[in-house]
């Protein structure tokens, strides 16, 4: 059986682009009538599904470097848009009708008839032919509108259902009203060999509702809070795939709209215990106000619980320097003060631990918060505990003769607490600064364009512009979106997507990208294509998808950490079981030992590295103008012992330079070489003769 396929594909930035496209899916068995608009973002094929799936062909695009999903997949038989009847009556031939609309009356007998269907809205739906000779609607329908065809259970009154399918099928009572098409529908009738019998049409059939996105997280410690939030993810109906980056704090989730919302899967991560929101692409700015924020946040959190922890920094010194102010005065007060000054550091700043360790205990799992939880908690706990034993054996809250009260441990709690929290400032800055690299691409878009409406050229924010916008670019000015220009001649320094640096000469009916640069010359250009389809957004989103991919050796680190909690809570308990019951030691001795276990044994390294190298990995590449697709292809890349370059033939160095002089007329080299250096020394043309001259020290 054979099928219609409709891509959209991304990625794509020239000519080329669709040559490498075609090629890879031309090597697909099965694949015919390969077509790739790259200025469209859009390809259609048709492919025999019995050699190849569906999802073969997405994989084939994904190989050549590109990113694609199926926008619409449907059978074809016997060709898109044609209708093939036989029955007992004479075939039909058409003609026009009272109301303007085609109809059919009978021709000669015995030749069967063949019925093509054009219309202006291909893009909403198509009729198409069924297995069983039949037309069907297939597409998207909307304002509740159905396409339907009545088909008689006589087949001898096909005439009535041709009349019916004319109707219906030329979709001029449908897609004209909701579209606000003009009518173009076209009935041509012409003699066919193939035979078919009317009988039911198959239901409609609905595009592709496979929707992929990105959201935004927070509340995650460690990798282990990557797995939980994964695996939430993916037990919802309908999910498909669901990656979680702990480094990018970013989930992306290919799902069935038909069977979940991007509604259901924000509450299964709230339900987790994590938060999550949908990342608009529009808004640039989204990712560095909540990462500063989280910076904010934890820096308020460190300065309090240090401030806090400070005053049992100093009761501790006390112990070793008698010197110091307050040595013989304070000591009695050392549990009543430190148990004041700890509890708002373990409840509150420390409340996020508890809230993640209840997450993992949910998910049947531990992660770094359990560790940090069960660390702190033990100490501060068995600190309460001897202390409440200790007031009510003396009923009081000061230690007895001038000493402290002993077996207290609350300053291990706080300060532990205190220095995680540290970490988490410390790390979530050095997060800040791996998206530097999407900052600077988000920076070469300029803020606004002068835009032409109803002969009123006026400035307005970039975000503001809309397919179809005419646009003016004078000399010096970024080009804010993607277009053709249509009035005007000119050369725009391209260099940001092509890499090379002479400007490329421009000509009415030529495409012009977003954030390159119009050198000398003024143009106007139509809009067409705006928001997350430039080919900048493209970039953007290239880089943020590449920095949120995982490695094939993620993987195998993130199963290590899966197990590396669980593992070091049982040596916790181990060292307790050893120095307290074969060894003989103390509680509080064998309790310190199980914390001291416990609390250095955080995952947060395991979990961070090969994210944070992705992500340091791709934006550095970006910067230079390398686009790296993912982690699996930075990581294959140290394996390469050659590189071919595609680049038109050539490369070059960014400049241009002089090769040969060739002298004519009696003029010597100098002479030639002076003089177009002369003329070109204050051109806006590439300055190669000057620079010549110069390297030469020659006068010029």
């Amino acid at each position: 059986m054979k099928k219609h396929l409709e891509l959209k594909i991304t990625g794509m930035h020239c000519a080329s682009c669709e040559k490498i496209i075609a090629m890879e899916l031309g090597d697909l068995p099965g694949a015919e009538n390969i077509k790739i608009d790259w200025a469209a973002g859009k390809g259609e094929l048709d492919l025999d599904i019995e050699a190849n799936q569906e999802a073969e062909v997405v994989e084939a695009i994904k190989r050549a470097g590109y990113q694609a999903e199926i926008i619409n997949s449907s059978p074809l038989t016997k060709g898109v848009g044609e209708v093939n009847l036989n029955s007992t009556t004479p075939p039909l031939e058409k003609e026009q009708s009272n109301n303007g609309l085609p109809t059919i009356k009978p021709v000669s007998a015995g030749k069967p008839l063949k019925i093509k269907l054009e219309t202006s809205v291909q893009a909403e739906g198509r009729v198409l032919t069924g297995q069983d000779g039949l037309p069907y609607f297939e597409g998207k329908i909307t304002n509740d509108k159905k396409a339907e065809f009545d088909v008689p259970e006589d087949e001898h009154s096909s005439q009535t259902f041709i009349d019916q399918l004319v109707k219906s099928a030329n979709l001029s009572n449908l897609f004209d009203k909701i579209m606000g098409t003009e009518k173009k529908s076209v009935l041509v009738a012409e003699p066919n060999q193939l035979t078919a019998k009317p009988t039911a049409a198959p239901e409609v059939k609905e595009l592709s509702s496979s929707k992929r996105i990105s959201l935004s997280l927070s509340g995650m410690h460690c990798a282990s809070c990557a797995n939980i939030i994964e695996r939430s993810l993916k037990k919802i109906p309908g999910v498909k795939e669901g990656n979680v980056n702990f480094a990018a704090e970013k989930a992306s989730v290919l799902f069935d709209e038909t069977k979940t919302s991007v509604a259901d899967l924000i509450a299964a991560v709230k339900a987790a215990g994590y938060k999550a929101q949908m990342v608009d692409s529009k808004d640039t700015g989204f990712e560095a106000r909540k990462r500063q924020a989280e910076i904010t946040g934890y820096f308020k959190k460190f300065t309090i619980s240090m401030i806090l922890s400070l005053p049992m920094l100093y009761f501790m010194l006390l112990d070793f320097f008698k010197w110091l102010p307050g040595a013989n005065a304070l000591p009695p007060y050392f549990g009543i003060i430190s148990l004041i000054l700890t509890t708002p550091v373990q409840f509150i700043i420390g409340w996020g631990f508890y809230k993640g360790m209840w997450s993992s205990l949910k998910m049947k799992t531990f992660n770094m918060d359990s560790l940090i939880a069960i660390g702190t908690s033990t100490a501060y706990l068995y600190s309460l505990i001897y202390f409440i034993i200790y007031l009510s054996q003396t009923s009081s809250f000061i230690g007895l003769m001038g000493e402290k009260i002993p077996e207290l441990y609350f300053e291990t709690a706080a300060f532990l607490i205190t220095f995680v929290t540290l970490g988490k400032w410390l790390e979530v800055r050095a997060k800040g600064k791996t998206s530097d690299s999407i900052k600077k691409l988000m920076g070469l878009q300029p803020k606004t364009a002068r835009v032409s409406r109803n002969g009123v050229v006026k400035d307005i924010p970039v975000d503001e512009v809309v397919k179809g916008d005419i646009i003016v670019v004078r000399p010096g000015e970024k080009i804010p979106v993607d277009g053709k220009i249509i009035k005007g001649d000119s050369a725009v320094d391209e260099a940001m997507l092509t890499g090379e640096s002479i400007p490329a000469e421009k000509h009415a009916g030529d495409m012009v990208f977003g954030a390159t640069i119009n050198k000398n010359g003024s143009f106007e250009f139509e809009a067409t294509r705006v928001g997350a389809e430039t080919a900048l957004a493209q970039i953007i989103r290239v880089v943020e998808e590449a920095q949120g991919s995982k490695a094939p050796i993620q993987a195998f680190a993130d199963a290590i950490s899966a197990r590396f909690v669980p593992i070091v809570i049982a040596i916790a308990v181990m060292t307790f079981a050893t120095w307290f019951f074969l060894l003989g030691a103390n509680l509080a001795f064998a309790l310190m030992a199980f914390t001291a276990v416990i609390v250095i044994a955080c995952p947060c390294a395991l979990g961070l590295a090969t994210p944070t190298a992705i992500m340091v990995g791709t934006g550095k590449g970006a910067e230079y103008g390398i686009l790296v697709k993912g982690g699996e292809p930075l990581e294959a890349a140290c394996k390469i012992k050659a590189i071919i370059f595609d680049k038109t033939g050539t490369l070059t160095k960014g400049k241009p330079e002089v090769t040969d002089i060739l002298t004519f007329a009696g003029r010597d080299e100098e002479e030639i070489i002076a003089t177009a250096a002369s003329r070109g020394r204050r051109n806006e043309r590439p300055k190669i003769f000057f620079r010549q001259c110069q390297n030469d020290n020659r006068s010029c």
